[in-house]
C-alpha cells in the first residue's frame, strides 16, 4: 500500500511579465485543493482588487509590526516602492491540514522562504527569451513606460538568480507550463 504524499510548500518565482499569475490561476483551476495564501501589501488596491481576497491591504506601520513580531514568513520591498509579505500562520495551518501551499513571490521572498522552510521547493518560471518578456510586459498595459523600464531592470537581476531554483520551467505556452507543474508537484 502506498503511503499518502506529504503536503509541500511550492514557491513560484520569476520576473514580472513571465506569466506567474496566469500559471498559478490555471493550476488552481485544475487542482483546487492547493492553498494559495493571501499576501499582504502596503500598496493601495488596483481597480477590481478586493481586500482579503486579492491582498490584505495594510498600512506601513501595521506591516512593520508584523515583521517585528515574526508574523510574516517572508517580506520584501518590491520594485523599490511597496512592501509585500506572506502571513506565516496561513502557510503553517494549510500544511497542518494536509494541503499543498503555492506561493507566488519574487526572488527576494523566495530566498527567505527557503531559509525559513528549507524543504520548500523553488520553481523558477523563465521566459522563452528576453524579447518575449519585454513584449509581454509592454503588452500588459498596466504600467507606465517608466514602471516597465524599472520592472525590466529588476527582471535582468531576477533572471540571473534562476540557478538558485530547485526547478526551472520555461513558460512558452501556459498549458505546457501548468502541465509541467502538475507533474513536478505530483498532482
Amino acid at each position: 500500500m502506498r503511503s499518502p504524499r506529504q503536503p509541500s510548500v511550492w514557491i513560484i518565482s520569476g520576473p514580472s511579465g513571465v506569466g506567474k499569475g496566469t500559471v498559478c490561476a490555471k493550476l488552481l483551476e485544475l487542482r483546487p485543493g492547493i492553498h494559495i495564501p493571501v499576501s499582504l501589501t502596503t500598496r493601495g488596491p488596483r481597480p477590481g482588487e478586493i481586500d482579503g481576497v486579492s491582498y490584505h491591504f495594510v498600512s506601513e506601520q501595521r506591516f512593520r509590526e508584523m515583521v517585528a513580531s515574526g508574523d510574516l514568513l517572508e517580506h520584501a520591498v518590491v520594485h523599490g516602492t511597496h512592501s509585500y509579505g506572506t502571513p506565516r500562520r496561513d502557510v503553517v495551518d494549510a500544511i497542518a491540514s494536509g494541503r499543498d501551499v503555492l506561493l507566488e513571490i519574487d526572488i527576494q521572498g523566495a530566498r527567505q522562504v527557503k531559509r525559513n522552510l528549507p524543504d520548500a521547493k523553488l520553481v523558477f518560471i523563465a521566459p522563452p527569451s528576453w524579447e518575449e518578456l519585454v513584449r509581454r510586459l509592454r503588452g500588459r498595459g498596466t504600467e507606465s513606460a517608466s514602471q516597465v523600464g524599472h520592472r525590466l531592470a529588476t527582471a535582468r537581476t531576477e533572471l540571473q538568480a534562476q540557478g538558485e531554483a530547485d526547478f526551472v520551467i520555461v513558460n512558452d505556452r501556459i498549458e505546457d507550463t501548468v502541465q509541467a507543474l502538475i507533474v513536478l508537484m505530483g498532482l
